[in-house]
């Protein structure tokens, strides 16, 4: 999943534009580009981040990208930003989401005989370029905007780089954030709010659900009043979101101390350390050591010069590969001893069995897993985060065939954590990935850790509750 930066300065602002736009998600994701506008119009540039982190790839472009305003965004497979030009004048854009309805919103487009798109590789269309047609179809940046929240089934957040400043537009239902900072010569717009306090701009405000506002250098002026029905993406606190950054006021880090704080409230196992799966089993496996009282360790340390985010290669075989070669086993802090671990999820499971085994190759005694989030058994159908898997790859999914005989369909006792069922499905999961035990976060306990009322959050994936 990816992120986007704006930047409206009184003087140039490539600089802050360039690092704010790093600051961002590099989960899985394939594009990067940057937007700046001045005196001779909007200059653009677009590079594969693939397999290259962001700022090797534009060093080289900042001298050519002076402007007073700017847009940035690390996204996940499409180019972007685009520059449209139409009735309402030329702007960029640039979107973080996903659409449901490509299909029915382009076939609309080819009914009316209106306008027509820019195939990608693949034979499919740019989502981005989608959103400005929805755009133009209105007399205003706001109106287009609000047309286009309104069209859209899944989820998108835009922001426009236009010739008053920059339009910034959260999704209908605030699945993904965006905040506003300021500083003495000029306003910033993020997705990460991480970005803000190393550009030194201070937390202004976060959008509300559908909410549209124009940022100038001088400041923000609403355009579009927010709605009152949120749900935001829990796997924000859990996965997504950098330790630094907030949502809604709650701060990603201490969020997933408390989650580690809640597994371990619950459990009552014997081990010798407890360690978290890097990165972001991290802040989990701290608040469980702080409640339990039991040493925090590192068996494993991550080796991340040269080696990329483990899911951005396309290919399972090389997936793997990269997580097993960037995590190093530390020998003397594993033979011999009782592990518990912190993971913010388990997806597949494939990394992780192999994990484990090093683990048990290293010689360690026991290993139990705690994942800070409940079984995952429904594919997200609003973030780009497991674009190219099939939802029967879930660890859970394949527990309930192996037990069902079919995963198509999910009984509702799979959901509740007190079943005999869900008991089977934990335990079908556990044998499967070799470990001694295996348990997992309650939905409850997540909500209570995370802070917010259960109705402003989304929690498909775990429940399949629209």
């Amino acid at each position: 999943m990816g992120g986007f930066f704006g930047v409206v300065s009184k003087d140039s602002c490539t600089s802050d534009l360039f690092y704010g736009t790093d600051y961002h998600s590099h989960l899985g994701t394939m594009r990067g580009g940057m937007a700046v506008k001045n005196t001779d119009g909007i200059h653009r540039v677009i590079h594969d981040i693939t397999n290259a982190q962001f700022r090797s790839k534009f060093e080289d472009d900042l001298a050519d990208m002076d402007g007073s305003m700017g847009i940035g965004v690390i996204s996940d497979y499409e180019d972007q930003p685009l520059i449209i030009g139409s009735h309402l004048g030329k702007y960029a854009i640039v979107t973080v989401g996903v659409i449901n309805n490509m299909r029915d919103l382009v076939e609309a487009v080819f009914r009316d005989r209106t306008g027509h798109f820019t195939e990608m590789t693949g034979a499919e269309v740019n989502p981005t370029e989608v959103v400005a047609m929805l755009i133009n179809q209105e007399d205003s940046f706001t109106a287009g905007l609000a047309r286009a929240q309104e069209s859209i089934i899944g989820s998108c957040s835009v922001l426009l780089l236009t010739d008053d400043g920059i339009y910034a537009s959260r999704d209908r239902l605030g699945r993904t954030p965006i905040s506003i900072g300021k500083k003495k010569d000029g306003m910033a717009v993020t997705f990460e709010t991480c970005a803000f306090p190393n550009l030194e701009y201070e937390f202004v405000k976060e959008l509300g659900p559908g909410e549209i506002v124009l940022v100038t250098a001088e400041g923000f002026e609403r355009q579009k009043d927010p709605g009152e029905k949120m749900r935001i993406c829990s796997f924000l606190w859990v996965y997504y979101g950098f330790p630094a950054s907030h949502y809604e006021g709650i701060n990603v880090e201490d969020v997933r101390n408390r989650c580690g704080e809640c597994l371990a409230r619950r459990d009552n196992v014997e081990v010798d350390m407890v360690a978290g799966i890097p990165d972001s089993g991290t802040g989990h496996a701290v608040g469980y050591a702080n409640y339990a009282g039991i040493a925090y360790r590192r068996p494993f340390v991550k080796y991340t010069p040269t080696w990329p985010r483990s899911f951005m290669p396309q290919k399972q075989e090389m997936r793997d590969l990269v997580a097993r070669m960037k995590l190093i086993p530390i020998r003397e802090l594993i033979q011999d001893k009782r592990l518990l671990f912190c993971e913010d999820s388990i997806v597949r499971g494939t990394q992780l069995q192999d994990t484990v085994k090093r683990l048990f190759d290293a010689g360690a005694e026991e290993i139990h897993m705690r994942p800070a989030c409940p079984p995952l058994v429904f594919g997200c159908k609003y973030l780009n985060f497991s674009r190219s898997r099939s939802i029967m790859d879930l660890a859970g999914r394949k527990a309930i065939k192996e037990i069902e005989g079919t995963g198509e369909e999910v009984p509702q006792a799979y959901l509740d954590p007190d079943s005999a069922e869900f008991a089977e499905m934990i335990e079908r999961i556990r044998r499967r990935l070799r470990l001694t035990s295996l348990t997992y976060q309650r939905l409850d306990d997540l909500i209570e850790a995370i802070g917010l009322e259960a109705d402003k959050l989304c929690t498909y994936c775990w429940n399949g509750r629209e």
